[in-house]
C-alpha cells in the first residue's frame, strides 16, 4: 500500500526506460570541454616552467616570483645566487625563478638613470 500513488495509477505508469548512451553525451561533453578549457593548459604550462627552469645556466638573467630582476651567479640544485644591483646578492629558491628575459635586460635597467634621484657626487 501507497500513500502517495494509488496502486491503480503506478500499474498504468510506463516503465522508466534507462538512458543508454544518449544520457551520457553531455555528462562527457563537459568533461571534455573542462579538460581543454582547464586541464590542458596547466599541465602545458607546468612542463614549459620545469623545462626552463633545467635548462638555467649563469649569466642567464631572470626574474623572481616576486619580480625581482637579476642575473645568475651560482646555481646548484635547490637554490639559485642572483646579483640583483652592483655587489648585491640575494639567494632564492630554484622553483621560485618565473621567467627567463633576454640577454641584455639586466644591463640595461642598471645602467637606466633612476628619475628623481641625482647619482653624481657633488
Amino acid at each position: 500500500m501507497s500513500f502517495f500513488i494509488s496502486d491503480a495509477a503506478a500499474a498504468a505508469a510506463p516503465a522508466a526506460q534507462s538512458p543508454g548512451i544518449e544520457g551520457m553525451l553531455f555528462p562527457l561533453g563537459i568533461l571534455v570541454f573542462f579538460y581543454f578549457l582547464f586541464l590542458r593548459p596547466q599541465s602545458k604550462r607546468t612542463k614549459e616552467k620545469k623545462e626552463m627552469i633545467a635548462a638555467m645556466t649563469k649569466g642567464a638573467e631572470v626574474v623572481t616570483s616576486g619580480g625581482i630582476l637579476g642575473k645568475i651567479i651560482d646555481l646548484d640544485d635547490n637554490f639559485v645566487k642572483i646579483e640583483i644591483c652592483d655587489n648585491t646578492f640575494i639567494q632564492v629558491q630554484r622553483h621560485s625563478i618565473e621567467s627567463m628575459m633576454p640577454k641584455g635586460t639586466y644591463k640595461a635597467i642598471t645602467k637606466r638613470p633612476v628619475p628623481g634621484i641625482n647619482l653624481k657626487k657633488a
